[in-house]
């Protein structure tokens, strides 16, 4: 029965085997997880970050923590920026950073409006818990996507969710729209 169990969860990627030679008899299947099996398991990831931002406040004070959150976000920009052509039109700029944001895990998407500006929509925030302790996180947000997007765009956070909102909601726009 264990067996059979084990097959089905291979056919479904969540556990692998390797072989293993044996003095006698055939060889021994060790079994392991996939990293498809991740979900199924607890994650300390939210609480850990939120212990990391209390103790650096408590160590270093809030401009330690705002170092800390500027210093990521430069990388981010760095890393969103090898990624996203600069010259491109807004659209197609929002497009690639759409993309980004949902490897992340946000559930983003772009919308155009009728009056030329954009939407862009995060339905989810993984890192929801550190934005909660945290609100710099979602100030070094706006910033990263101003650096993304460019002189002449603006930008302005029309929901939000450390506000209660069900969802984070950006409008964007500029005369090329």
């Amino acid at each position: 029965a264990v067996r059979q169990h084990l097959y089905a969860l291979r056919a479904k990627g969540l556990v692998t085997y390797q072989e293993e030679q044996r003095p006698i008899g055939r060889p021994a299947k060790m079994w392991c997880l996939t990293p498809a099996s991740a979900p199924h398991f607890p994650d300390a990831h939210a609480g850990l970050t939120v212990n990391l931002l209390n103790a650096a406040e408590q160590t270093f004070g809030a401009e330690g923590v705002q170092r800390l959150v500027t210093r990521c976000a430069k990388r981010q920009i760095a890393e969103y920026r090898s990624r996203i052509p600069a010259r491109s039109p807004l659209r197609a700029r929002l497009e690639a950073l759409v993309a980004i944001r949902n490897e992340e895990g946000f559930m983003a998407a772009v919308q155009r409006q009728p009056d030329g500006s954009f939407l862009l929509i995060e339905n989810h925030c993984p890192i929801s818990a550190a934005a909660n302790v945290c609100p710099t996180l979602c100030d070094a947000e706006m910033e990263v996507f101003r650096a993304i997007l460019g002189e002449g765009v603006a930008i302005e956070r029309a929901e939000h969710m450390v506000a209660g909102t069900r969802r984070c909601v950006y409008r964007i726009w500029t005369g090329e729209s």
